[in-house]
């Protein structure tokens, strides 16, 4: 289930890229926290550029 997450925030991550125009996302980083027993969020960090 955490992969399916992984993919699932990738994904997200790359049509917020797409939707700003941009060409590339770097410098990703997951984080994860547990909210309660049994249940965790997973937060993706990237930068979106544009190259010139």
């Amino acid at each position: 289930m955490i992969n399916q997450s992984r993919e699932e925030a990738i994904n997200r991550m790359v049509n917020q890229a797409i939707d700003l125009d941009t060409d590339a996302i770097i410098g990703v980083r997951f984080m994860t926290s547990m909210l309660m027993q049994g249940a965790s969020e997973m937060l993706p960090y990237g930068t979106a550029v544009k190259l010139k």
